[in-house]
């Protein structure tokens, strides 16, 4: 048998030709099964953050039916002040892309600037920011007394109606985000609420506390349930950069700011004030929706 002579250098060459194939092989698979997993989980997190905002702004509906379930006597006020806040949903487009940018239903908010998201928020936010005071207080609604109409104080009471509607649109066009016009027009509704109406005044100033302990709430748990969010959709940068609990502090000036005046409203345009039960006659014809 004639004995065959292999160059040793020949089988390195070889072996290492080998060993880099079966690398690259086994880096091919890692990176194709790496891709196929990771795929869906990135399809999965793009579409629940599509509907995110439709499902935080629909929750604010939950309270809002257990309310209005489990308190009759408050039925009015939720819907007269549901109604009168959704429109206020179609601002939207003040405060996109300046102020948040949401992905929403149909991508509507960042094309358009409106959403079907911000009529469900406003009217959710506003029916159970008009009666939380009430509901942990044990008050009813009732009619004021048609004398208190001519008292000296109230003579100023439609341009204290108007104070915010006023407001906002000066402030608007000041060089800042919109957001800030918007909260200073609520406190200035709030202040003015107090002033044409005293009465008012320990109502606002915990309506505004409680409806910021909610409102927090829903925030964190949006926060929770989407770790970054706020930081992907706020627009942060155009903000002060003050955070509290996590959250821009913007959100939380909102909050004491709508629960400030719309724990209020209802009484000061309807002529109608919040009493013990049983203190005087519930409202029967007062406050029409």
């Amino acid at each position: 048998m004639r004995n065959v002579q292999v160059n040793p250098a020949l089988l390195r060459l070889r072996g290492y030709n080998l060993l880099a194939c079966s690398v690259v092989f086994l880096d091919v698979r890692i990176y194709t099964r790496v891709q196929l997993t990771a795929a869906p989980k990135t399809f999965v997190m793009m579409l629940s953050e599509q509907y995110l905002w439709l499902t935080w702004s629909s929750a604010f509906l939950v309270p809002w039916i257990a309310l209005y379930a489990a308190f009759p006597s408050q039925r009015r006020v939720m819907r007269w002040a549901s109604l009168f806040t959704m429109p206020f949903g179609l601002t939207e487009p003040l405060f996109v892309p300046e102020y948040w940018s949401p992905p929403s239903l149909f991508d509507l908010a960042r094309t358009t600037g409106f959403d079907f998201e911000s009529l469900i928020f406003c009217f959710g936010i506003g029916g159970v920011g008009a009666v939380l005071y009430n509901v942990l207080t044990g008050k009813q609604i009732a009619s004021m007394d048609p004398k208190a109409r001519h008292e000296p104080l109230h003579r100023h009471h439609y341009k204290a109606l108007a104070a915010p509607f006023v407001a906002f649109p000066v402030l608007y066009f000041l060089p800042w985000n919109p957001i800030y016009p918007g909260i200073l027009a609520m406190l200035i509704g709030a202040v003015a609420n107090v002033l044409c109406r005293p009465d008012l005044k320990l109502k606002t100033w915990v309506g505004g506390l409680v409806f910021l302990a909610y409102y927090v709430v829903f925030l964190l748990a949006l926060e929770w349930s989407a770790p970054g969010y706020i930081e992907r959709v706020w627009n942060l940068e155009a903000l002060l950069g003050i955070g509290i609990l996590g959250l821009p502090i913007e959100k939380i000036l909102f909050a004491v700011a709508f629960g400030m005046y719309w724990s209020g409203v209802y009484e000061h345009f309807t002529w109608t004030r919040a009493v013990r039960d049983g203190a005087s006659t519930p409202e029967t014809t007062g406050g029409q929706l």
